[in-house]
């Protein structure tokens, strides 16, 4: 509790567990390196807990862990997975937009995973849902992917270190980029969403961030620059004692720089 009182207060600390980079030649590749991780957490240990994130980046993954599972070689029978984040208020016309959709169609359905054991915060859920993540035992390992801004999970600019699962309004930047899933218009991305905090990404015990493209090279370059900024929440990650970080050139075209 004092190590995130003293990062919200603004303290620096020495970083002393580099995040780990792997720079691939593309998507198929990420999905190919990221898998394997995966896999092995599943084998090791079959009721696993995953952190799951949705968006364009691990999409690749996915198809990878569906292939992994009808070739027999990992089980989700027991895994229980908790979705970072979902959207409030979606309209009916974007339902195929909303995340449990979204893992539906890119996982689960494809996979022999219990629904019984996938959550997804919510509006219902929001005071309860790190409760629920800690009464499973913890997540073990969280895929997280990476917003344009720097957000993980739909932790925006300014996101306090120390904040838990709340109910959090999206950024103009954020629907923009996300309008290309709602007509492209992005007055019809949803203004607000369930996400879980740094806080409670921040405690899993194995996190895997995946980049891919231009756009996404700054909020990577501010990552490796070894100093938190809370105006660049993935900057958080350089406190955690196990991150894998998984970009394609371009993204991380302006590292050290």
């Amino acid at each position: 509790m004092n190590f995130f009182k003293k990062i919200s207060s603004g303290v620096a600390f020495k970083k002393t567990h580099p995040c780990k980079l792997y720079i691939c030649k593309d998507e198929k590749e990420i999905g190919e390196k990221t898998s394997k991780i995966v896999i092995e957490q599943i084998v090791n240990k079959p009721n696993t807990v995953l952190g799951l994130a949705t968006g364009s980046s691990p999409i690749p993954l996915y198809k990878e862990l569906v292939k992994a599972c009808k070739e027999k070689k990992v089980s989700f029978a027991n895994v229980v997975s908790f979705n970072l984040d979902e959207y409030v208020n979606l309209d009916e016309k974007y339902f195929d937009q909303s995340y449990r959709n979204f893992m539906d169609v890119n996982l689960f359905n494809n996979v022999n995973i219990l629904k019984s054991n996938t959550h997804f915060p919510s509006k219902q859920t929001v005071e309860q849902y790190d409760d629920e993540i800690n009464k499973s035992g913890g997540i073990d390992l969280q895929v997280l992917g990476l917003g344009v801004n720097g957000h993980i999970a739909f932790n925006e600019p300014g996101t306090p270190f120390n904040a838990k699962t709340h109910l959090v309004k999206i950024t103009d930047s954020t629907k923009q980029a996300n309008a290309r899933f709602f007509d492209n218009k992005p007055e019809n991305v949803p203004s607000a969403a369930i996400t879980m905090g740094i806080k409670t990404i921040m405690s899993a015990k194995k996190i895997i961030l995946i980049a891919t493209g231009k756009n996404k090279a700054e909020a990577i370059s501010k990552l490796f620059k070894n100093k938190y900024n809370p105006q660049w929440p993935v900057t958080a990650l350089i406190y955690h004692p196990d991150v894998s970080i998984f970009v394609d050139y371009q993204a991380a075209s302006l590292i050290a720089q």
